[in-house]
């Protein structure tokens, strides 16, 4: 660490808690990513909770000359949240809101996901203006800081056009609340001097009819180059001129701490088409003649961006047959009601029922069909991500054009591909703004390719200001990669408005300097993050972060993209040998902070654009780590019921000691046996299970009358009763069996059933070929069972069944407890609700089999109220880390107590998930087949209803 950040350090260690000061190369390396491709490593990583903290970090970095950078997710993609100085980023303190006026206004502090913005909302019909792509990741502070729109939004709902008011920190430690008169008075009365040279600039530039005339030009467009210098045209107080100026100013003017929006409308009614053309041009006059009509998007895709996709599954069989200028236009429209929605759509087909289409144009409102169509849209960037050559970075860059010229833009923009040898690039875009993204993939490993990408990006920019008199960046922030264009966009005059604003709210340049404006000319070509070949689980890895908020470490270690870059900068150091001191320091650490930390639970795997699970990597290392053959675990499988009744009786054993000696001193001797044994001895915890008696069930005589399945309980409900003071003394097997047999069925038990294991506690492990083995052994015996899939199997234990999904023979009719349930058992069974609220978790294995759905409904056919805890995905449990690593469960459900504490009793689908769940939310977490029993007549005998499928 330089000299003056150590002096820094020091300062901050007076008021930060030390566990929140990250300075250890290896997290300032993981930190030195966002979604653009350049890197920058941090001196030093501050997680900030309160504002209170940021105007304190802020006053100090002004009197010590220290530069900061705000990152909220690091989506961005123009390298405006990376810095080589101190890097702030939002901790647990950022996420509250607050609805106004019915829902037309809501507060929402910066650390507030977009989606969740939405999610917020939704009940009122309501939703936030800004629509970004990346809206299910991306934060509330980067989404208004950037102004990042979207491809609803355009240029009428983004947080320029929106923004209500807010509370900003600038950057000599003052805050400010816009929407407070008390605050806005004082402000103006400590603030005099800059408020008046606010005012003067705008009278200035008011009075300029030419900088006035250029700057409504630029914003008649999507624009994000530089400051917002409508602000000075468009307001006269210098209050709104001040909190609007903040908008898009990428945290280079000050800190959006909150911020109120004005909310839009969410038509419920909606109807989309896939419309295709023989040639892009006609496809540009459509947008031109659809833009009067009612549509809220449409979105242009190119023949090579069709061609990238065309092969793909449920891709419409005419891509392949079209011609090489073909393009097709991707056209929505949203309605408060049906008949509207109707004459919407007519409206729409007559405006462009005189343009020749490859195919008849039909719209529809089935929601599957619409979201493959959207589909297809945002599949675009990822396709060229996943199928770039090893060592390359995706860049996606973004303009706007004037919506008449955007077919001749289009036209210029694949000459300038050919002409640079970007044979790969796409282009697609928000048409009715005249947005083009253009996407190809680029290596920065030698000169060549960097002067090649240079004269590209120097091309862009001269036909994009030249010929169009377009923004250079349309939604994505002008960060580092169009800071040195700014001025060619601008104009020397605007240009140097610009410099005046800066210089006026950040006197010292500390705020994220050298983004938006810059004095180097070649700064975009400085600090290009390497993407070297790590392994080819992760290689297609684009570092977009849209991962990150589904991952149980993100608090505690690494994230599943850090994780990525860092075994990339592992392979790196393995390959060129530079270093070996560094690489086996970095190694070391990666073990705990990357490896033991990873609960590998696939939930990135969900909101990545390319489908890459971490988790993989992290097994991967595992296996490396452990000789495939091992002894140990062979053993173990091969003894698995020896293992399993030991592991209920040392589990009963615990429970017995526990009964004796009381909580206190149960907790009191174990936790000094685990730090004497070096952490060796698992965690105890007063939610431990009671151990389940290992009996064999004898199968029931056949009864013709009733239709059969097949009962695999996991060996998590084998071993593990319930929990000590449990609601219910009854194991999950004896429960799921009676209401198997209540709903009509007749219960069949697999042979050996204490032997068999679908192979998991050995995967996760990276022992791999003794998985296999057990998954083997376990599929020939359901294969038996089955009558060769004929008769269903219920699994009752959501991680068993996604392995088991993965790795059965295709003929065996393999059901996770929360489908069977949904699908054939509900309609059997005479329900009678709970007058009660209950929370629900939805495992991490569930999100993944597409279960969520049916779980939210079953809980809401049995309870009078369902909370389902925000932020709080893969528990972290991940089958025993909870006892090895309990650190891991603790941080991924730090947020779980206050949201369910009044809830009557916790539901889910995995044993062992619910020992954490209990443990750290003060109730009780079951099985939702628990919630079913009490809510089921003890007197049901039926079989009408839902037929199992054979």
């Amino acid at each position: 660490m330089r000299q003056e950040h150590q002096a820094f350090l020091a300062t901050l260690e007076q008021f930060i808690p030390a566990e929140r000061l990250i300075s250890d190369p290896l997290q300032t390396l993981a930190y030195g990513t966002d979604a653009s491709f350049y890197r920058l490593l941090p001196q030093l990583v501050v997680k900030v909770e309160t504002e209170c903290e940021v105007a304190r970090i802020v006053s100090a970095a002004r009197q010590q000359e220290i530069a900061l950078t705000f990152r909220a997710a690091g989506t961005s993609l123009s390298g405006q949240a990376i810095t080589d100085s101190v890097l702030l980023i939002l901790g647990d303190g950022w996420s509250g809101h607050e609805i106004l006026d019915d829902a037309q206004r809501i507060k929402l502090q910066p650390g507030v996901i977009g989606a969740q913005a939405n999610l917020y909302l939704a009940p009122f019909g309501r939703k936030i203006g800004p629509d970004p792509a990346s809206i299910n990741a991306a934060k509330i502070g980067g989404i208004a800081a950037n102004n990042a729109s979207g491809m609803c939004c355009g240029t009428a709902h983004n947080s320029y056009r929106t923004l209500d008011s807010m509370r900003l920190i600038l950057a000599d430690g003052t805050l400010l609340d816009t929407g407070d008169s008390d605050s806005v008075d004082a402000f103006r009365s400590s603030h005099q001097s800059l408020l008046e040279a606010l005012d003067s600039l705008a009278r200035l530039t008011r009075a300029n009819e030419q900088l006035s005339q250029r700057i409504a030009h630029k914003y008649r467009l999507k624009n994000t180059t530089g400051y917002a210098l409508n602000a000075l045209v468009d307001y006269a107080d210098p209050i709104d001129i001040l909190q609007h100026l903040m908008i898009g100013s990428e945290g280079t003017l000050g800190f959006i701490s909150e911020i109120c929006y004005r909310t839009v409308p969410d038509h419920p009614h909606k109807a989309s088409a896939l419309v295709f053309f023989d040639r892009l041009q006609t496809a540009c006059e459509a947008v031109a003649l659809i833009k009067p009509t009612p549509v809220d998007a449409v979105e242009l895709i190119d023949r090579a961006g069709l061609r990238s996709i065309e092969s793909k599954a449920g891709m419409p069989a005419i891509i392949e047959q079209l011609p090489a200028d073909a393009a097709a236009l991707l056209i929505e429209t949203r309605a408060g009601d049906e008949p509207r929605l109707g004459q919407q759509i007519e409206q729409i087909l007559q405006a462009i029922s005189a343009l020749p289409t490859s195919e008849p144009v039909q719209f529809t409102s089935d929601a599957d069909t619409c979201a493959q169509f959207w589909a297809i849209r945002k599949g675009l960037f990822p396709a060229v991500g996943a199928v770039r050559t090893t060592g390359t970075t995706v860049i996606i860059e973004d303009i706007a054009v004037p919506v008449e010229q955007l077919a001749s833009a289009v036209a210029d923009l694949h000459r300038l591909f050919e002409h640079w040898g970007y044979s790969e690039a796409i282009i697609f875009g928000h048409a009715l703004e005249g947005n083009l993204h253009f996407v190809f993939t680029q290596a920065f490993d030698t000169e060549e390719e960097i002067r090649r990408y240079s004269g590209l990006m120097d091309d862009v920019a001269e036909l994009v200001t030249a010929r169009y008199e377009g923004s250079l960046k349309a939604e994505h922030g002008t960060g580092r990669n169009m800071a040195p264009y700014v001025e060619l966009e601008w104009g020397k005059e605007a240009y140097n408005l610009m410099w005046e604003l800066k210089r006026l709210l950040d006197p010292q340049e500390i705020l994220n300097p050298g983004v938006i404006l810059n004095r180097d000319p070649k700064v975009h070509l400085s600090n290009l993050k390497p993407m070297p070949a790590a392994n080819k689980l992760v290689d297609a890895c684009i570092e977009c972060g849209f991962c990150e908020h589904t991952c149980p470490s993100r608090a505690l270690t690494t994230t599943p993209r850090q994780r990525i870059a860092l075994w990339r900068e592992i392979s790196r150091l393995e390959r060129s040998g530079e270093d070996p001191a560094r690489l086996a320091s970095v190694r070391g650490d990666y073990t705990y902070q990357g490896e033991e930390t990873c609960a590998a639970c696939g939930l990135c795997s969900t909101a990545c654009p390319v489908g890459i699970n971490t988790g993989d990597l992290t097994r991967a290392i595992r296996h490396d780590r452990h000789p495939e053959g091992s002894r140990s675990a062979n053993w173990i499988a091969s003894h698995f019921a020896g293992v399993t009744k030991a592991g209920s009786l040392l589990l009963n054993s615990a429970d017995k000691v526990h009964g004796l000696i009381g909580t206190s001193n149960m907790r009191r001797l174990t936790d000094t046996a685990r730090k004497l044994s070096g952490n060796r001895v698992q965690q105890w915890t007063p939610a431990m299970p009671t151990g389940n008696p290992q009996r064999r069930k004898d199968l029931p005589v056949a009864d013709s009358s009733r239709d059969k399945v097949v009962y695999l309980p996991s060996c998590a409900s084998r071993v593990m009763g319930p929990q000590r003071g449990s609601a219910s003394e009854a194991s999950l097997m004896d429960v799921t069996a009676r209401l198997l047999e209540q709903a009509g069925y007749q219960v069949i038990y697999p042979d050996n059933l204490e032997s068999l294991c679908c192979g998991m506690p050995f995967q996760s492990k990276g022992l791999f070929d003794t998985a296999a083995n057990k998954a083997g052994e376990l599929n020939r015996e359901l294969l038996h069972i089955t009558e060769n899939g004929r008769i269903p199997v219920y699994s009752d234990t959501s991680p068993c069944s996604l392995r088991l999904g993965e790795q059965l023979d295709p003929a065996i009719k393999l059901y996770d407890s929360i489908e069977f349930i949904d699908r054939f058992m509900m309609e059997r069974l005479d329900i009678t609700p709970m007058d009660e609220e209950i929370a629900l978790h939805i495992t991490c294995s569930a999100t993944r089999m597409g279960q969520a759905t049916s779980l939210k409904r079953i809980a809401s056919r049995l309870a009078r109220k369902v909370v389902i805890p925000e932020g709080i995905g893969c528990c972290g449990f991940a089958g025993d880390k909870g006892f090895s690593t309990p650190e891991l469960n603790a941080s991924a459900l730090r947020n779980l107590k206050p949201q369910v504490e009044q809830c009557s009793g916790g539901y889910s689908s995995s044993r062992t998930c619910e020992i954490g769940l209990s443990h750290h939310s003060g109730i009780e977490y079951r099985s939702i087949v628990y919630l079913l029993e009490q809510c089921v007549k003890t007197t049901t005998q039926r079989r009408t209803g839902t037929e199992v499928e054979h």
